[in-house]
């Protein structure tokens, strides 16, 4: 089977200039995806799609493959997954390439990730036939079941419920468990994809993993910073120190 990874990095970004190539622990921050999927024993090649000329130099620099510039209509903050990879596949078809059978999605905001779990995530989409895709998601004490909405100057709860009139005052173990998904690692199979306009299909293995830290604002990065100086992502620092430092 064929796998291949995919990591979208576009050039803008409105809450944090340039963050998809923003220091982290004195590399830039997608440079921690592409290693993470370069150290996977499953995936063949690493591709990283953007619109920046810059952040295509660096993701060479750091392993990755960059076989075009993302067009700029496909990069706007607008703008969803599925128009990239639909792009992609495009690409390698026009271009005679092998399309892969899986394509192992990694966002560069949710750098640490230990490869083992990538592997494993791999592994358990091979075995499982009828998934259409595979979303990494970690358990929360939420339920949207007691999340309300604001309707002119009142409070609507967003979902329905038959448990009781009043179900949003019941606790919260009345609800089944919910889920949020962290962006640790997401597979989708291109044969879902390719010729149609969903993504993730109806099948979505739900892989569960602890809770992921995911940049968004730049206080994420100084935990970020925080975390990293423990020894359990010696395996990402020391491959990702193999290359120098100093050439931004």
């Amino acid at each position: 089977m064929v796998i291949d990874c995919i990591i979208p990095a576009r050039g803008g970004s409105k809450g944090i200039h340039n963050k998809n190539i923003k220091m982290l622990g004195g590399h830039p921050l997608i440079a921690y995806s592409i290693i993470a999927a370069n150290l996977s024993k499953n995936i063949r090649k690493t591709i990283v799609t953007t619109d920046s000329q810059e952040i295509a130099n660096i993701a060479i620099k750091y392993g990755a493959e960059v076989p075009y510039l993302r067009p700029g209509a496909l990069a706007e903050d607008s703008s969803i997954d599925l128009e990239f990879f639909h792009y992609h596949v495009q690409f390698l078809e026009k271009n005679k390439l092998i399309v892969p059978e899986l394509l192992v999605h990694l966002r560069p905001t949710t750098p640490l990730r230990f490869v083992k779990v990538i592997d494993n995530a791999i592994n358990r989409m091979k075995k499982d036939k009828q998934a259409t895709s595979l979303r990494s998601a970690h358990l929360t004490h939420l339920t949207p079941y007691k999340i309300f909405k604001k309707d002119q100057k009142y409070m609507r709860p967003f979902l329905k419920s038959d448990l009781a009139k009043e179900f949003y005052n019941l606790p919260r173990q009345a609800f089944e468990d919910a889920y949020i998904p962290n962006g640790y690692i997401d597979i989708v199979k291109t044969s879902i994809f390719k010729n149609s306009d969903i993504l993730h299909g109806e099948n979505i293995y739900l892989y569960e993993t602890d809770k992921t830290i995911d940049i968004d604002i730049i206080e994420d990065f100084y935990f970020a910073e925080q975390v990293l100086k423990s020894e359990k992502f010696d395996e990402i620092l020391n491959n990702l120190n193999i290359f120098n430092k100093s050439y931004l």
